[in-house]
């Protein structure tokens, strides 16, 4: 059981890595954070397509892979 979780979270961890690697860069520098985000604030750059899916996968990928993280430590220690 062990084993077959850490491969799981292995597993998460590569598809979190990929997806966030994946996706392009929303800001550049503090010129870009300052207006990036009052563009993100009013809604001017709505993200579609492949940009949307990438952002909802790196968000279920990442709360999977906190979870599996939070389950292994606790089967390790029991």
């Amino acid at each position: 059981m062990e084993i077959a979780l850490k491969i799981v979270l292995v597993i998460f961890s590569l598809g979190l890595i990929g997806t966030v690697l994946l996706q392009r860069g929303k800001s550049a520098g503090l010129s870009g954070a300052i207006s990036g985000g009052a563009e993100h604030l009013f809604g001017k750059q709505k993200a579609r397509g492949l940009d949307l899916f990438l952002q909802r996968l790196t968000i279920v990928l990442a709360v999977g892979f906190f979870v599996l993280s939070l389950v292994v430590a606790y089967v390790v220690s029991a």
